[in-house]
């Protein structure tokens, strides 16, 4: 019989792609996602499949699943800046209320349940790069405390479900990823640049652009969360790559790599903006057999595609005009 697998987020950028992948592996996939952040075109491709079913819910409500379940992957949660001070409250409830519904249907139904957690748990690093045995540097009133804090929660409840109700639990400290299905203007630093580059305008830094990114492609991140799913370990793993570069020196990989001759323009670095950002992968490597293998080059290559064949309607579309208000995550 198929594995049952059910993911969170489904209409999301990861949750769309760890669909795809679960499909691949032959399972069984249930998606759900309350579509605030998702867009169906992510799966549609999927709807036609006997093996997928999806349902629009939102988790922080009481979620029913008939039917066994052998896997869950919890990827719901508002994942950018712009979205952090558009929908706050959200953001805390689905990592809270979210998680402790997601924990409570694992161990009704006995399942292994993955948690994405990410590198925010970090907040503006003081050891560089980061290991999982760091505790973080968060503020928790600042305008990202409401996405760190929530993941730290997340962290929390989850282990605690672990010891106390013996339940098979993963945590995924996700670093930045990319790669098709990004949302476009979400304020992130990759779609923003390639958004402006493709729109004909500047690109816009924030800060003097020498704080500090590690861009890890999508199939990476995927192939990392799917070995840590099935591997035995229990406590949090950095999955990201750590090919670290400043994102002045980013901004100008992009602009050689669209073929425009933009400017680069300055603008004030938003409150908690991180300044170094790089995991330590050596656990992933240990523990897992994982590391990063796609250059950044051909990642960015293959994104800038994605982003290129996009409508002039979706270019053009932002729910934010200036940026300078959002924080570059």
């Amino acid at each position: 019989m198929r594995k049952r697998v059910l993911i969170t987020g489904a209409a999301g950028f990861l949750g769309s792609h760890l669909c795809d992948r679960f499909i691949k592996e032959g399972c069984h996939v249930i998606g759900i996602d309350n579509l605030i952040t998702g867009d169906l075109a992510n799966i549609e491709h999927l709807f036609k499949l006997e093996q997928f079913e999806f349902y629009n819910h939102d988790v922080t409500k009481f979620v029913h699943v008939p039917g066994q379940l052998d896997y869950i992957l919890h990827f719901a949660s508002p994942a950018s800046p712009i979205d952090y001070l558009k929908i706050p409250i959200q953001t805390l409830k689905v990592g809270s209320l979210g998680t402790h519904n997601l924990l409570g249907l694992a161990k009704e139904k006995n399942a292994r349940i993955l948690i994405a957690s990410t590198s925010e748990v970090y907040g503006d690093p003081l050891v560089h790069p980061q290991t999982e045995e760091y505790y973080g540097n968060v503020n928790t009133i600042g305008p990202r405390g409401v996405y760190d804090e929530a993941k730290r929660f997340q962290e929390s409840i989850t282990m605690a479900y672990h010891r106390f109700h013996g339940l098979e639990t993963r945590i995924v400290r996700i670093f930045n990823t990319y790669g098709p299905r990004m949302r476009l203007n979400d304020g992130r630093v990759i779609p923003a640049f390639m958004g402006q580059a493709l729109r004909g305008e500047d690109l816009t830094i924030f800060g003097d652009g020498l704080q500090t990114r590690s861009f890890c492609y999508v199939d990476d991140q995927i192939e990392g969360i799917y070995r840590l799913l099935m591997s035995d370990y229990s406590l949090p793993v950095n999955i990201g790559n750590p090919d670290e570069i400043t994102i002045k020196d980013f901004a100008e990989e992009i602009i050689k790599l669209t073929g425009t001759d933009q400017k680069i323009i300055y603008k004030e670095l938003p409150v908690d903006d991180p300044m170094q950002r790089k995991p330590d992968t050596t656990l992933a490597k240990k523990i897992l057999g994982w590391e990063a293998k796609v250059p950044r080059n051909e990642g960015m290559k293959k994104t800038f595609e994605y982003f290129k064949s996009l409508t002039k309607e979706q270019l053009h579309k932002s729910e934010h005009k200036d940026f300078s208000k959002h924080i570059v995550k």
